[in-house]
């Protein structure tokens, strides 16, 4: 035990002040996210930006290169959650939360195992990257998954739960000491926000059933 706290004091030394800006730009990121505020995506563009350099850093390749999309993702992720009528980040602005058929699901997951094969062997045999198969799957699964929230497709909460949880090991292991927690505190809000995505998806159910009951 003294051995290991001993470890993650060394490791918290360690931690640059860009890691920790990350962190809690992309907690902002989160927690705007939940609540469908369009402001998250603001913050989601700063925190990716400094994720790019600190993964290529410590050699997750994937890591590094999916930031660079999380970029892009920020920028179509805001412009799909814009209201033509509204300039607020009203929770009703923009697209609204909807689910997928399970045979969506089912090639979304399909799509994921097989860019996950391709990619972690191609790292095996032609890079020194970490944990090449388990940093494609969290890196090809959140792909996925942030097509989904800027879609606002509900599941995307489970999906972020699982890679999410992988993500705790693999940073650890690559001495993210803050990351790692910045993912133990997302297995949280992305329960939270599950609930809070699915009793406004149930909203709109009703709504959509009786027009004249109001939200």
């Amino acid at each position: 035990m003294d051995t290991l706290l001993a470890e993650l004091l060394a490791q918290a030394r360690a931690t640059s002040a860009w890691e920790l800006v990350a962190v809690f730009c992309a907690i902002a990121y989160l927690q705007l996210a939940l609540l469908e505020k369009r402001a998250c995506w603001y913050f989601a563009l700063i925190s990716t930006a400094i994720y790019t350099v600190l993964f290529w850093n410590v050699s997750l390749l994937m890591e590094s290169g999916l930031q660079v999309y999380y970029l892009l993702m920020a920028v179509y992720g805001w412009w799909q959650w814009r209201s033509p009528e509204q300039t607020s980040d009203a929770p009703t602005a923009g697209r609204q939360i909807h689910t997928w058929r399970w045979q969506q699901h089912a090639a979304a997951i399909g799509l994921v195992l097989l860019l996950t094969a391709l990619s972690g062997t191609l790292l095996t045999q032609a890079t020194d990257a970490a944990w090449p198969y388990l940093d494609s799957f969290t890196t090809w699964g959140a792909v996925v998954t942030t097509f989904m929230v800027a879609r606002k497709v509900l599941e995307n909460w489970l999906y972020w739960f699982v890679i999410d949880g992988l993500s705790i090991y693999l940073y650890l292991d690559r001495g993210l000491l803050f990351t790692a927690g910045l993912f133990v505190v997302y297995e949280v809000m992305v329960v939270i926000g599950y609930w809070r995505w699915h009793q406004a998806w149930q909203a709109d159910q009703r709504t959509m059933q009786h027009p004249l009951t109001p939200r």
